[in-house]
Parts: structure tokens; C-alpha cells; sequence
């Protein structure tokens, strides 16, 4: 029986529908949305400010916020009464949700995220997690 749900979300389509996705098929489950604020990279973008603010954790979880007010809103949204926790992790995408996953029954992830750009020079998180997961991980299109 799954009682855990672990549901990486970064603010993109896919992983808005892994939500949806996770609380219909598990509705009676505990879900932790896992946010992840990615680590030093050619990339940084929006991550440059908050490497250089004086609370790291709390620039971070400004910067969560509108992925976990989308994510109670499905929430809900959905039928019944689901509770979401938080969670802001800093560091690697895969290897955040990875820490994490042993932690839970399962991952519902998105197939894929953020823009075209990041995809092709990061690579694909949704593969890499289904591949090293120590739970088993639910892909959702």
C-alpha cells in the first residue's frame, strides 16, 4: 500500500499534472512536494541571487513559494481532503529527490521540466531519478 508519496515539483506543466496525477491515483497517501533550487552552474539564472543573499535558506524558500501555492492549489482542487508538506532542498536536482526517496513509498515525477534549454544541457532529472531510485518511480506525461 502506498503511504508516502514524494512529488518533485519545479513549477512546470508536467510536473503540475504528477501532482494531479499523484492525488487522484493515491488519495488516502501522505505527499511531500520537493522543491529543489539547483546548485552553482552556467545556468544559474534567478539562483545567482539567492547564492548571494545573507539566509541561503530563506532566499530559497522565497523563492519556492509560488511552486507550493500552485501545488496547494491542486491540492485543492482535488477531491477530498489532501495535505501537502514542503520541502526546499538545495543542491542537484537528481541527487535532492534521490536523497530523499528512501524516505517514501514512491516518486511521482513529471517526464519532463523547465525549458528546452535546461533539458538539453542538464539532461533529463525524470530519467536519471527512474533510474537510481531506491523506490519505485511513477513517470507522469
Amino acid at each position: 500500500m502506498i503511504s508516502r508519496v514524494l512529488v518533485p515539483m519545479d513549477g512546470s506543466e508536467m510536473s503540475e499534472r504528477a501532482l494531479e496525477y499523484a492525488v487522484e491515483v493515491y488519495p488516502d497517501a501522505a505527499f511531500t512536494v520537493l522543491h529543489v533550487v539547483g546548485e552553482p552552474s552556467p545556468l544559474w539564472g534567478e539562483a545567482t541571487g539567492i547564492a548571494l543573499a545573507d539566509d541561503v535558506d530563506a532566499a530559497a524558500r522565497e523563492h519556492s513559494e509560488p511552486v507550493f501555492e500552485r501545488a496547494e492549489a491542486i491540492a485543492d482542487e482535488s477531491e477530498g481532503a489532501v495535505a501537502l508538506e514542503t520541502e526546499v532542498a538545495l543542491g542537484h536536482p537528481v541527487r535532492a529527490i534521490i536523497n530523499r526517496a528512501g524516505e517514501y513509498d514512491t516518486v511521482v515525477i513529471g517526464s519532463h521540466g523547465g525549458t528546452v534549454a535546461e533539458r538539453l544541457f542538464v539532461g533529463n532529472v525524470a530519467e536519471k531519478v527512474f533510474r537510481r531510485s531506491p523506490v519505485p518511480v511513477v513517470v507522469v506525461r
